[in-house]
């Protein structure tokens, strides 16, 4: 499981030209979901993410979390995430999970966002959609995380 993160002052995914979430600070996840991939990965990623010390303190060093600062994550499936960019200039995706599987995981994962964090703080986009994704990436600061 993939979990590229991007701190934001704001962030929001549209389908059809209709938003249908959106974030003020936090972070935006773009998820991705492979074959082997299963909730022990949900599990962990999702700990990850909310425990990875992205936000500035009072000295400006990134030692905040999204639990410390109580900002919001927006999740967003990925499919390209899972790609194997390693040779070739075309990406390959067998071990990218197919739909049934990652969609079920992505929804476990914002499932028990919300569990930890709460509904108002957890946003979420659409499996399989052409999304629209806009974003204010803070700082920038972005990162790739793998669990």
């Amino acid at each position: 499981m993939k979990g590229l993160i991007q701190r934001v002052t704001g962030a929001s995914v549209s389908v059809d030209g209709e938003a249908i979430a959106s974030i003020d600070q936090g972070l935006l996840l773009l998820l991705g979901v492979e074959k082997k991939d299963t909730e022990r990965e949900v599990d962990a990623l999702l700990r990850k993410i909310t425990r990875y010390r992205v936000f500035p303190d009072d000295q400006g060093r990134m030692n905040r979390s999204l639990e410390d600062c109580g900002g919001s994550l927006l999740v967003v499936p990925q499919f390209t995430l899972a790609a194997d960019t390693g040779s070739g200039t075309r990406p390959g995706f067998s071990d990218a999970a197919g739909p049934d599987m990652a969609s079920d995981l992505v929804d476990e994962f914002v499932r028990r966002a919300v569990d930890l964090m709460g509904q108002s703080r957890v946003g979420q986009g659409q499996f399989g959609a052409d999304m629209k994704v806009s974003l204010v990436n803070d700082g920038p600061v972005t990162f790739l995380l793998t669990v």
